[in-house]
Formats: C-alpha cells, structure tokens, sequence
C-alpha cells in the first residue's frame, strides 16, 4: 500500500501536468482523511475518491454543518486504500472508535499537526 504523502505527492503531479481541467479525472482514488480545527481540537473523519477538492471544500467553507460549524479546515491525516469499500469501512471503523485512537494515528503520521494541504500543490 502507497504511503498518504507519496499517494498525494501522486496525485499532485497527474493535477500538474494535466492542469485543472483534468484535475477530479487526476485523483479518483479512495482516501480517509481528518480534518482538524487546530491541534488536539474538533476533528472531521471522512472518505472521499477525490481528495484534493474534497480538502478545497471544507477549507473554503462549502462544507456546511460540521465543519463549517467546527472550522475544521487542517488536513492533518489521510490514508489511500485500494478500493472504495475497503475506505467507507475504515471510516466507519473510525468513527466508531474513539478520539484517543484518532488522536494517535494523527501523531503517529503527523506528530506536529502540519497542514497535510500543501503536500497536495
């Protein structure tokens, strides 16, 4: 399985070199992500198969409820998986779980919180 840094490194580059009109065609990939409204705050556990728009969303606002609510805007942990269902169950598996178990998978990939976005330019 690709690392979530080398995954996004990817992507970025297929955005670059086919610009924004192929950008979503780019970056069909499965992830699971969490957004967070600043270290140790509000965390967003989600799934998407387009992750730099899905960031581009809840970072400008047209998330609404939660995250606009929460401002959680920092992507600080994400995982690419195989397949679409394999990611919905892993999010479940999260979101289920408790904030101790998230908190330590975002240190343990991402122990000072940085802002995983701009790994996606």
């Amino acid at each position: 399985m690709v690392s979530a840094h080398a995954a996004i490194a990817s992507a970025s580059e297929a955005i670059q070199d086919r610009g924004l009109a192929g950008w979503s065609v780019a970056v069909r990939r499965p992830f699971v992500y969490i957004m967070a409204s600043q270290r140790n705050g509000t965390l967003y556990t989600g799934v998407t198969s387009d992750l730099p728009r899905r960031v581009f969303e809840h970072q400008s606002g047209a998330m609404p409820d939660f995250t606009q609510r929460y401002d959680c805007k920092l992507l600080v942990w994400c995982k690419e998986y195989p397949t679409m269902p394999e990611a919905i169950a892993r999010e479940k598996q999260l979101q289920g779980g408790s904030r101790h178990a998230k908190l330590k998978l975002i240190e343990a990939q991402n122990p000072g919180w940085r802002d995983l976005t701009q790994d996606l330019a």
